[in-house]
């Protein structure tokens, strides 16, 4: 898996009808993008480290280049 921050972090449900969780990168602490990673969930606004399963897939987004 790889990630930037400000990409997006989504773990689908497990089970039938159970609502997935996003959250958006803050930090990555793993070499060259990989995990762990520092995330802020949507749901809850809470900080945590995030060791993404296989349940889980990246959105990436553009990063606007600075100027």
């Amino acid at each position: 898996m790889y990630a930037r921050v400000g990409d997006r972090i989504i773990i689908r449900g497990v089970h039938t009808g159970e609502p997935g969780r996003d959250c958006e990168v803050l930090e990555v602490r793993g070499v060259d993008g990989g995990p762990p990673y520092v995330v802020r969930w949507g749901d809850s606004g809470h900080e945590a480290i995030l060791y993404p399963g296989t349940d889980a897939i990246v959105h990436h987004f553009e990063h606007a280049a600075s100027t």
